[in-house]
């Protein structure tokens, strides 16, 4: 085994056991429709109920500067607390939970794809989405410096 090889060899060990760190690289994101996201349109005006789109970002986990809301994670749970609005039936009921969810954070910092990854109960999985899909742009995810789009998981929580 020559030099260059072995050498190869060594950083590809190295790499694969998390000595060190390999290069970012987007992950093939496949972004489901499902009737939690939809809740934000009209069913009726549209002629499929479910769709698949596949979206290259990165995982938070792996990007130099992970996104942020604007004013930073108490900011964040500020807004979703002030314009969380507890459904009616879902109050009177007492159900209550973690609605789990997921969304990209683009390069402009616009927040997009929102979906429910593990819902509660269908009124509290629609508010969830309302939530997330009307949070301002946040500050775009970096790479090297570079923007680029970051696949986010966040919980949004309904207590009596």
């Amino acid at each position: 085994m020559d030099i260059s090889n072995l050498r190869l060899t060594i950083v590809s060990l190295l790499a694969a056991t998390g000595i060190i760190a390999a290069p970012a690289q987007a992950r093939r994101i496949v972004a489901h429709t499902t009737q939690q996201s939809l809740a934000m349109t009209d069913i009726r005006e549209m002629q499929q109920t479910f769709s698949a789109e596949i979206i290259e970002a990165y995982e938070y986990e792996m990007v130099d500067e992970p996104p942020m809301f604007p004013g930073g994670n108490n900011a964040l749970v500020q807004y979703i607390n002030s314009s969380r609005r507890y459904p009616a039936q879902a109050y009177k009921n007492k159900i209550h939970g973690r609605v789990l969810c997921s969304f990209i954070v683009q390069p402009d910092g616009e927040i997009t794809h929102v979906n429910v990854l593990r819902g509660v109960e269908p009124s509290l999985d629609r508010e969830a989405v309302r939530i997330l899909g009307s949070m301002p742009n946040w500050r775009a995810g970096r790479i090297n410096g570079n923007k680029v789009a970051v696949y986010c998981i966040l919980p949004v929580t309904f207590r009596l």
